[in-house]
Order: structure tokens, then C-alpha cells, then sequence
């Protein structure tokens, strides 16, 4: 898998036309709008795939997929960083009225985000660096980072001005229990993430 492509606006045409014509024209990629930057990242590999379905489980045992929250992949946040930004988090968990809180093109309010997840693939710069400053300044309260490069995992809480206050990375044998402002008691089991996560090609 290539390296996250990275395109620039030209002339007036706004960066959501150009966005739309990128994901007409590669299917499977994923095009997102930070800092007024248009990123292209390529379909992410199988054990990425694997690994997400891995960690809804926690999340669903939890209850976080009933009553207030839902637990949702690939759900859209708009940024207030640019006025045409948005990041597309792997996992997310959410109010379950969401509905009320739509912005555009797919697009819903910070507000209604409890939680963002990233499993790391060929832009885990962009995941570890660009996506932390952008969710903090859309006060997400929580930022996890599945990050398969460095076999690490990242916990993000209380979000500032371009950043967290708290960062904590946890290693493989360490099990990782979340804040309890995302609505239930979640714990991750670090080791078995990150060994679903890795390609059998490696």
C-alpha cells in the first residue's frame, strides 16, 4: 500500500468538489479534508479490516452500540479548523441522536463524538501527528490510536488547543481501560489488537 497522497486546491473551486471528484475517481480510497488539505489515503489491507472488527467487540459487550450511543466505522466529523475540513475516524462512538446534529456532505457536529479510534496503515504520520491537533481542536474527549507501526497503542484525553493534555501509550501485555466519559466501561487487551492487526505478510 502506497503512502497517503496529499493534494492541494487549485484555483476557486471549492475543496469538497475536488474531494467528491477524487472519490469518484479511486474507488475504495478514503479522501478527507484537515488544515485545507485534501488527504487520499489507499484502501486500507485486510488485518486493518480485521483488527476493527476485533475492537467493536468491547464496545458493543459494553452496551455503547444501545440506548444513547452508537458505535459506528467511517462516520464523518466535521472540523472546526477550515470551512470546508472533515476526518472520516475508523470507530467512533457517538449519541445515538446524531441524526439531529447533521452538518453537510455527511458531516456531523464534534459535539456528538464521545470517542475516535485510528488503526494506523501507510498515513500513520497523519493519524499520530496532523489527526491529533484536528480532534483536539474539535474537543473530542478521547483520541485512541491503534498504532500497528510502532506496536503501540495511544490513549488521548483532555483535548487543548492543537493537542491532549494526556497522552498515554500502552505496550503489547498491558490492558487498557478507557474513560468512562464514553458511556460504559470499555477495556482493550493491547496484545491481542495489535496481533489482529498484523499482516501475515509481514
Amino acid at each position: 500500500m502506497s503512502a497517503a497522497a496529499v493534494e492541494r486546491a487549485t484555483g476557486n473551486r471549492p475543496l469538497t468538489t475536488l474531494a467528491d471528484e477524487i472519490m469518484e475517481s479511486r474507488p475504495g480510497y478514503r479522501v478527507e479534508i484537515i488544515g485545507d488539505q485534501i488527504l487520499v489515503t489507499p484502501s486500507p489491507d485486510g488485518a486493518h479490516a480485521c483488527a476493527l472488527t476485533k475492537l467493536m467487540r468491547p464496545f458493543m459487550l459494553a452496551g455503547l452500540d444501545d440506548g444513547e450511543t452508537r458505535v459506528v466505522q467511517n462516520f464523518s466529523i466535521w472540523l472546526p479548523d477550515g470551512p470546508e475540513d472533515y476526518a472520516t475516524p475508523d470507530l467512533s462512538v457517538i449519541d445515538a441522536d446524531y441524526d439531529e446534529h447533521h452538518v453537510e456532505k455527511n458531516c456531523y457536529d464534534p459535539l456528538v463524538f464521545r470517542l475516535v479510534l485510528e488503526v494506523t496503515s501507510s498515513n500513520w504520520k497523519t493519524d499520530l501527528q496532523t489527526k491529533v491537533a484536528a480532534y483536539a481542536d474539535a474537543d473530542v474527549p478521547v483520541y485512541v490510536i491503534i498504532d500497528r507501526r510502532h506496536q503501540r497503542v495511544h490513549v488521548l484525553t483532555s483535548p487543548t488547543q492543537d493537542e491532549y493534555a494526556n497522552h498515554r501509550v500502552h505496550a503489547p501485555g498491558e490492558l487498557v481501560t478507557l474513560p468512562d466519559s464514553i458511556g460504559a466501561k470499555v477495556t482493550l487487551d493491547v496484545e491481542q489488537i495489535l496481533k489482529e492487526g498484523q499482516s501475515k505478510r509481514d
